[in-house]
């Protein structure tokens, strides 16, 4: 694991005809795009809900998710259709444009990664337009947690997973890996939404130990899928560079936003940076751990025992240092239930994070069988 290995497409999967055949990080880079609009939209909007409150269908913040989905949506129909045709032409569709294909209903022939993020932006409409019908019953959300939102995040997140798939299937191409990391960041930095729904008081911090779980299972599966360690920490790097971005935008533009709107602030926000807080600025901590749990089994030590020792050092790592986080962003106290719950929630960490360990080298695995092989058609 302490080397990067280039995947290796079969041959005679090389990119063939025009547009995005022939220029599989357009669309890539498209999608990528999208998840960051969605990742920025979400970040202002979790900080609208904290600072100010209530909020509408249409909201600036909203139409940045919206318009992320919709591209991602438009740009894996594309694809699909660009895909379909050149099969049914004869051509050979190069496995870096979404990975391997797939047929859906007898007819059309979708790269993987392109159908999970199509899937994903499809689902998003419906949860959407329960989302207006929402807000037409009721009114504007006090909270980000109802019902239409849940169904919403979460096909963001499978919209995201296809954008890592499509930048994953790309492997040997110099633009691969950079965007990969990217999307990587992307999208564990997005699925850190879901720790507002759990309770951090508690024998168990369950915001952390859930934390350290995500974390693993994303460090793990870039280790396992690139078979190097300088990808895992140029993730971790990357995600602390965009936990600070948002820290600095989120809070400026939900004031200048509610000004512009005339609608005050709550008596008591602080504007602390919503988002970022519920990100781990220790990540890299965690991928030395897996750096170092490499060093402790050696290069003939099994893959399991790696992945399971690195996530579970790792995992203990983010429990015991994630609570103090908040003193990065202004907080004059450590939020804590005390000793008992710090040590409790740190062997849990450990063990959430062996798991995640675990799951994020079979991810990677899976990922690489995007690129290995012949492209081959199955039935959905």
């Amino acid at each position: 694991m302490t080397e990067t290995v280039a995947l290796r497409r079969s041959a005679g999967a090389g990119a063939t005809g025009k547009g995005f055949l022939a220029r599989p990080w357009v669309p890539a880079g498209t999608l990528l795009l999208a998840s960051a609009s969605t990742l920025v939209g979400l970040a202002w909007d979790l900080q609208w809900h904290g600072d100010v409150g209530p909020d509408t269908f249409f909201t600036l913040p909203h139409l940045f998710i919206y318009a992320g989905s919709a591209v991602s949506g438009l740009v894996s129909l594309a694809v699909v259709l660009v895909a379909t045709a050149a099969t049914r032409s004869g051509r050979v569709v190069d496995n870096a444009v979404g990975g391997r294909r797939v047929a859906v209903f007898g007819v059309f022939q979708a790269p993987l990664g392109y159908l999970v993020s199509g899937v994903g932006s499809a689902l998003f409409l419906l949860y959407g337009l329960w989302d207006e019908w929402w807000h037409g019953l009721y009114g504007f959300d006090a909270v980000i947690a109802s019902p239409p939102h849940v169904g919403l995040l979460t096909s963001v997140m499978l919209a995201m997973l296809g954008s890592v798939m499509t930048c994953a299937a790309a492997a040997g191409q110099r633009w691969s890996t950079p965007a990969l990391l990217a999307s990587v960041t992307i999208f564990l930095g997005f699925s850190m939404v879901v720790l507002v729904a759990l309770p951090p008081s508690g024998m168990v911090n369950g915001r952390t130990v859930t934390m350290a779980l995500l974390s693993m299972t994303a460090l793990s599966c870039v280790a396992s899928f690139t078979r190097g360690l300088r990808a895992v920490l140029g993730t971790a790097a990357a995600l602390l560079a965009v936990q600070v971005a948002l820290a600095f935008f989120s809070p400026w533009a939900t004031r200048l936003y509610a000004a512009s709107e005339g609608l005050p602030l709550r008596d008591y926000t602080r504007g602390l940076p919503q988002m970022s807080m519920l990100m781990p600025a220790p990540l890299p901590l965690a991928a030395c751990a897996l750096a170092l749990a490499t060093l402790l089994t050696g290069r003939a030590g099994s893959p399991a025992v790696t992945f399971a020792l690195g996530g579970a050092l790792g995992g203990a790592a983010l429990a015991a240092t994630v609570p103090w986080q908040v003193l990065l962003f202004g907080v004059d106290r450590v939020v804590t239930g005390g000793a008992a719950q710090a040590g409790v929630t740190i062997v849990v960490g450990a063990l959430l994070g062996a798991a995640g360990g675990l799951l994020g080298a079979r991810l990677g695995r899976a990922m690489r069988l995007l690129v290995a092989g012949p492209a081959v058609r199955e039935v959905v």
